[in-house]
């Protein structure tokens, strides 16, 4: 897919989700004339240590999208598994595409190109509630979580 085709996908997405918020986040762009960074703020998940809170990050998209996935960083400092202490968010779904080299996901786990904002955030947000502390970004958080400190 050429940029271009990748820009305007990226500005479609961003329009429906204009058009039709889903509840648990808003996305923007971080600058008006770069389609390729956007700015989310998601909303703590009910029931959870994250309840009540707001948490600003950062999606970038790489020109190929949507055959390769985005990154994402959280701007906000998060005390969570799998989100490293840099802020780096790891879930399978922002796993390049493919097969996993050390055998820990199903290539059906990571990245697929009909993902879209809406189900990467949607994703993200379920990560919040429901950590995956068996391969975290950040152990120390894993441990806490598995000791019951929850951060």
């Amino acid at each position: 897919m050429s940029e271009s085709q990748s820009s305007l996908l990226l500005r479609k997405q961003l329009a429906e989700l204009n058009k039709n918020p889903v509840d648990g986040f808003s996305a923007g762009l971080i600058d008006d004339n770069d389609i390729f960074k956007w700015e989310v703020l998601i909303i703590g998940p009910p029931d959870t240590l994250f309840e009540g809170g707001f948490f600003k990050a950062h999606l970038y998209f790489p020109k190929e999208y949507p055959h390769r996935p985005p990154k994402m960083k959280f701007i906000t400092e998060v005390w969570h598994p799998n989100i490293e202490k840099n802020g780096d968010v790891c879930i399978s779904i922002l796993h390049e595409p493919g097969d996993d080299t050390y055998g820990y996901e199903k290539a059906s786990e990571r990245w697929l190109p009909v993902h879209t904002v809406e189900t990467i955030l949607i994703s993200v947000i379920s990560m919040l509630a429901d950590p995956n502390d068996e391969s975290p970004a950040n152990v120390d958080a894993a441990v806490s979580v598995t000791e019951g400190g929850g951060g």
